[in-house]
């Protein structure tokens, strides 16, 4: 793929990432790393929890005074249900925090240190070159930094795109906006008219 595209997808990479949100995208992976690799984890906490639930309604079902050794027994069955579940939680918030600081490392390795790599490893290449006197002396600026003269470096190829996403994120959320408000117009003006007739 030729650099211009590449440079494109990646700022366009880094944007969904943006527009959707870290956190939304570390729960879904989150999510779909524990239902493949930890499902049993989860079983057996289910399983604590009911086990814990059906002790306790029996331990409040029993008398402290009219049946103590019973009351008794089931009372260190909670304590140690309860211990054993707040052991089991703790595990897996471990584990949670384990991915979640893996899950974010890749996030920034795939979108702000590949661009800034790309940035660098390119920073003397032209993305493309530009038609001779396009843009008088200011043509000097589009080849900023380290690119030949008369071209568009990395760097400003890379801010263009952003803010290309940036222009078209704003026109498609105005775009729906005003297609929801008619939506919700035209919903309105059905259930009143279905009222009156």
């Amino acid at each position: 793929m030729s650099l211009i595209f590449t440079i494109f997808a990646l700022v366009f990479l880094t944007e969904l990432v943006s527009w959707i949100g870290q956190t939304a995208l570390l729960e879904f992976a989150w999510d779909l790393y524990s239902r493949l690799f930890m499902n049993a984890s989860y079983t057996r906490q289910r399983q604590l929890k009911a086990e814990l639930l059906t002790a306790k309604k029996e331990l409040m079902q029993t008398s402290a005074q009219d049946q103590f050794a019973k009351w008794a027994k089931l009372k260190r069955g909670v304590d140690k249900g309860l211990a054993e579940l707040e052991k089991f939680n703790g595990e897996l918030a471990s584990r949670k925090t384990a991915f979640s600081l893996k899950f974010k490392t890749l996030m920034w390795v795939l979108t702000t240190g590949l661009s800034f790599f790309i940035g660098w490893w390119y920073r003397k290449a032209a993305v493309f070159y530009l038609p001779p006197g396009w843009l008088g002396p200011l043509g000097w600026w589009m080849a900023f930094p380290f690119a030949p003269k008369g071209s568009v470096s990395v760097g400003v190829w890379q801010l263009a795109c952003r803010r290309v996403i940036k222009v078209g994120e704003r026109t498609v959320k105005n775009i729906l906006g005003k297609f929801s408000l008619l939506i919700s117009i035209i919903v309105e003006y059905l259930s009143q008219s279905s009222l009156v007739g």
